[in-house]
């Protein structure tokens, strides 16, 4: 899983002003996160807005990233839930050859015991085809998945290859790095905290910030693994400010604010997600603007 080591992002599902996917939009992000030296790319995430995507949209923004990235990058696929039956059997009908690996987030809402999120992950490796990537992130799901739960699975299924890690708790993020078997993979999912994961011992980053300045924080995160400390947190410093405003008024309201002032896209979002305030769109207008020039 070398190829997954360093920077993966998460790709925005770019809407046009009618709320319909805006599949230029996403090839120009595609391109420009590629071009900017990522190592590889997320689909359909939660910055992917793909809850409040359509069966025939997910599909459509399938197509459009494997034909906009052209085997340039290894891709991973979002596929979870909190049913784990309807997640099984998407893992054994979907076509994944187009796949390194899905990112898996753990059941939300249910909020199950430590013994259902093993039981639930269990079933997905079982199924699945191809490596599986943990998603933890209990600021969405209302459970963690505490690290003797990951090591277990880690231990006990193979294809389990490693975990994007979003608890915001970096000593939580440590234990993981201290017990993880050889080769399992400890990837943030937090961009503020990357950094001194990476020093501890991870092997990067699942990213939002990355996408609006991928080639400088893609640096970053490689000088982090080089152990090049110092030059590693003059691009954390430059690029902080803008990882608190892409998450003031959540995600990814605030990364498709980014966009906008790029070109990239329009910085539509569905609801229940709403666009970033007058106040806060300048602000990260500002700073695009005084990074680009």
């Amino acid at each position: 899983m070398q190829s997954l080591i360093g920077t993966g992002v998460a790709l925005v599902t770019p809407f046009k002003k009618d709320f319909s996917v805006d599949t230029e939009a996403l090839t120009r992000i595609v391109n420009h996160v590629v071009d900017g030296g990522v190592e590889y790319l997320v689909v359909l995430g939660t910055t992917g807005e793909s809850a409040t995507l359509s069966q025939d949209e997910k599909e459509l923004v399938i197509k459009t990233v494997i034909e906009a990235n052209n085997g340039r990058l290894p891709l991973v696929l979002g596929v979870g839930g909190n049913n784990t039956h309807k997640v099984v059997e998407e893992l054994k009908t979907r076509d994944l050859s187009a796949f390194q690996a899905i990112l898996s987030v753990s059941p939300y809402y249910n909020k199950p015991t430590q013994e259902g999120v093993y039981q639930h992950f269990k079933a997905v490796a079982e199924a699945s085809p191809i490596p599986v990537i943990l998603y933890n992130v209990p600021g969405r799901t209302a459970s963690n998945m505490v690290p003797s739960t990951v090591i277990r699975l880690a231990n006990d299924f193979k294809n389990i290859i490693g975990i994007k890690e979003a608890a915001g708790d970096i000593v939580q993020a440590m234990k993981l790095i201290q017990h993880k078997p050889e080769g399992f993979l400890v990837i943030s999912g937090d961009d503020m905290v990357t950094l001194p994961m990476v020093l501890a011992g991870g092997s990067g980053v699942i990213s939002v910030i990355g996408e609006g300045f991928p080639k400088e924080f893609s640096e970053m995160v490689r000088l982090g693994l080089k152990r090049k400390v110092d030059e590693a947190y003059k691009l954390h410093y430059l690029l902080a400010d803008s990882i608190d405003m892409i998450f003031e008024q959540g995600n990814p309201a605030g990364i498709k604010a980014v966009f906008k002032s790029l070109g990239l896209s329009e910085d539509t979002v569905r609801l229940p997600l709403v666009n970033v305030n007058e106040d806060l769109a300048k602000r990260i207008d500002d700073f695009v603007k005084k990074i680009v020039n």
